[in-house]
């Protein structure tokens, strides 16, 4: 057994170690882009990457997705283990753009041509200690013993700046330096505040929101009792809060500490000084969606669902909009039949015995509208267009739905993307409104292995409000 322990331990340092080789930021590989005509819709499909087994996943649909020129595309894969790619969207070109390694949300600036992500600020022997303990609990789960408490050592977080309209220059001009000529540390997080990183962006993106360690978190006066995990998860304890560091001094500040577990945190692109960010227990929260100043004042909820909602996947759209998905994909419990069915220790929630769908409040004035519903399915993840003209939302047959926000019309625009069980296809809006990125198996030899995607806007569709 000790062999085998030593053996699993080396295993975990020699793929913490496989993980922290990197190839040079702006190192370059050839286009993979493929345009495809949906078989179903008739929908113009452009796969910016095509290749089974690259690891390729999208920022999530609640962030940005492109340059600030329109240009590019940033993305995960796995092309160069724990590094981020960006791809052209008209040659396909594909570039490097981290070296070093990110954690958590990958934050594409609107404003200017930068990326800002985290990345754990750690010594070696941190390094040689994290991959011990987790090669310890990959033994006891491979084993099938109780997970021991292993010694995680601290550490904080560094927020880094790449400018990307540089290293895009240099990559054309065949001049790309070391990483030190685009790469700027904005500052490092305390290792007692146990920042995280699900990171987002300020609207004046001066400024990054993170998520705080809950010891940190407690520190700091809370007015609601404490919840306990929530749902058969047992998920969304509290308690939890959200830091924010000024991107230009490197200062780090506490915003709000809250009674429930943050999850997904988000800034309005359109608004500064507004954070939003949302009660994360693996399924339906009590009340899922909040929002407070970026100085943890005026903290409260976005929609006050009914015990029947199951509310998910919010994104904010307008300046003054938030669109999110009403849940309806359970099966309707018998009037007075106890559920017993472990599948639906949830209670009886999530179900099409009230209205479901796509919807829409407004930040400001609290107005709920329900826009559309997939036809014989869920919405699922949404987004929207800026103008206010569209929302879309994939279901959970991987399909991608448009909905006219005025007509209040249900289109189909591509069908069958499929994806891994635990991803999804996430669409994502291009700012100038022609476009929906998503990520999609469609042609992949395995079926499962993702690609990156860009759905057209039909152009009849773009003329309907842009003429």
């Amino acid at each position: 057994m000790k062999g085998i322990k030593r053996s699993l331990i080396a295993v975990g340092v020699t793929l913490f170690a496989v993980g922290q080789m990197v190839a040079q930021i702006g190192t370059t590989f050839p286009s993979e882009r493929k345009v495809v005509i949906d078989p179903v819709t008739g929908t113009e499909l452009i796969f910016l990457t095509s290749k089974s087994g690259t690891g390729d996943s999208k920022i999530y649909q609640t962030h940005n997705q492109w340059t600030a020129d329109g240009k590019w595309l940033v993305f995960r894969s796995d092309r160069v283990p724990g590094e981020a790619m960006a791809v052209n969207e008209e040659t396909g070109l594909l570039v490097q753009v981290t070296e070093g390694g990110f954690t958590g949300m990958l934050n594409v600036a609107r404003n200017s041509m930068n990326l800002y992500f985290m990345r754990p600020d750690m010594t070696p022997e941190q390094k040689a200690q994290e991959a011990e303990a987790r090669a310890q609990i990959q033994a006891a789960r491979a084993a099938g013993r109780e997970i021991p408490k292993v010694n995680m050592p601290k550490y904080g977080m560094q927020i880094v700046e790449v400018n990307l309209g540089k290293l895009f220059a240099d990559v054309e001009a065949g001049t790309v330096q070391d990483k030190s000529a685009y790469e700027r540390i904005c500052g490092i997080t305390d290792p007692e505040i146990g920042a995280g990183g699900d990171m987002a962006l300020d609207g004046d993106e001066n400024i990054a929101y993170f998520r705080l360690g809950s010891d940190y978190a407690a520190k700091f006066p809370i007015k609601e009792e404490i919840s306990k995990g929530y749902g058969p998860r047992g998920m969304g304890a509290g308690p939890s809060g959200i830091g924010k560091m000024n991107l230009t001094t490197g200062k780090v500040e506490h915003v709000v500490s809250v009674h429930f577990q943050v999850g997904h945190i988000q800034g309005n692109p359109w608004k500064e000084n507004e954070v939003v960010f949302c009660w994360e227990t693996g399924g339906k929260a009590p009340t899922r969606m909040w929002m407070c100043n970026g100085d943890g004042t005026n903290l409260r909820p976005i929609y006050r669902e009914m015990p029947h909602d199951w509310i998910t996947h919010e994104a904010v759209i307008t300046k003054d909009e938030i669109a999110f998905a009403v849940l309806g994909h359970r099966k309707i419990q018998p009037i007075g039949q106890e559920i017993t069915d472990t599948t639906n220790d949830w209670g009886n929630t999530g179900t099409k015995e009230y209205a479901t769908g796509l919807a829409v409040v407004n930040l400001r004035t609290r107005e709920f509208t329900l826009e559309g519903q997939a036809y014989g399915d869920n919405i699922w993840h949404v987004g929207g267009s800026q103008d206010g003209h569209w929302v879309v939302g994939d279901d959970f047959a991987r399909n991608l739905w448009l909905i006219d926000r005025h007509t209040k019309e249900v289109i189909l625009l591509t069908a069958g993307h499929k994806t891994t069980a635990r991803d999804h296809v996430h669409p994502t809006f291009k700012p100038d409104g022609t476009a929906i990125q998503i990520q999609s198996a469609m042609l992949s030899e395995d079926g499962r292995s993702m690609n990156i995607c860009i759905v057209k806007m039909p152009e009849e569709l773009l003329n309907r409000y842009n003429k």
